[in-house]
């Protein structure tokens, strides 16, 4: 089975493939100042709950957000998985080209989003991510990813209000029961999802100015569930996409395989 795992600021997530079937996934915590022996701990858990073993894991892949955390997701991997998992990033082949004025600074998940958005929806096309940050990908009719957008997301947003307002509550993200709030928790609630639902739908509408009329848009992230029923512009949701896109890329450096599977 292909380990595939996206390690974002806020929390990783991973699943294990099957040739195209994904078999199970999880999600855990990101903690900045894990090690490899505490990540290989959390992986073999996670798979005992669903009476799988490391030893069933016979390839592997990550994309992180997180630098610190890679060389110690590698590390893990060759420690208890026996083989080389290797890094999204320039010695990675995507089958994307990056048309941006510095490709360096593009984000590995980013990247991912891009590369699964296209393969499910052509091009061109837009991927919304709903994570820490909610950014918005773009791909071009000729199938490059050519830039993106980038905002803050809807916990980092909740949590500067309550944080700056001393009579702000915190509040779960519940769809609202009514536009207009009845009270301040309501309110709160109808400020973040109609607002985010505006932003998505105002970027969107405004690239598909660019892009084309009939560019699709598809949502992503932890988060996009509690928004995207309250958007008019996004065609598709899917939670999983940056791990079915780890497993394309994966699948684009067949011929590197045997390399990295040697411990």
């Amino acid at each position: 089975m292909l380990l595939v795992v996206d390690v974002g600021n806020t929390q990783t997530h991973f699943g294990a493939f099957e040739g195209s079937d994904l078999v199970e996934h999880w999600r855990f915590a990101t903690v900045r100042e894990s090690t490899a022996d505490e990540l290989g701990a959390v992986v073999r858990n996670l798979l005992a709950l669903r009476g799988m073993r490391l030893e069933d894991l016979t390839a592997s892949i990550v994309s992180s957000t997180v630098p610190q955390l890679r060389p110690e997701w590698t590390e893990m991997a060759h420690r208890y998985l026996g083989h080389e998992m290797p890094v999204v990033g320039p010695a990675v082949r995507t089958g994307m080209a990056i048309r941006m004025d510095n490709p360096r600074e593009l984000g590995a998940d980013r990247l991912v989003n891009a590369v699964a958005g296209h393969a499910r929806l052509g091009a061109p096309c837009v991927v919304v991510d709903f994570g820490t940050a909610m950014t918005f990908d773009i791909v071009s009719a000729e199938g490059e990813y050519i830039g993106g957008i980038i905002a803050p997301g809807v916990e980092i947003s909740m949590e500067a209000l309550t944080a700056r307002a001393a009579a702000i509550p915190k509040i779960d993200l519940t769809p609202p029961r009514a536009l207009i709030g009845k009270g301040t928790v309501e309110a709160i609630r109808s400020g973040v999802i109609y607002g985010f639902a505006a932003q998505v739908d105002g970027i969107i509408t405004r690239l598909r100015d660019e892009l084309g009329e009939g560019t699709p848009a598809l949502a992503t992230g932890g988060l996009a569930a509690s928004v995207v029923p309250f958007c008019s512009t996004l065609d598709e949701v899917d939670e999983l996409l940056t791990l079915r896109g780890l497993r394309l890329i994966w699948e684009r450096n067949a011929d590197r395989h045997a390399e990295w599977r040697q411990s």
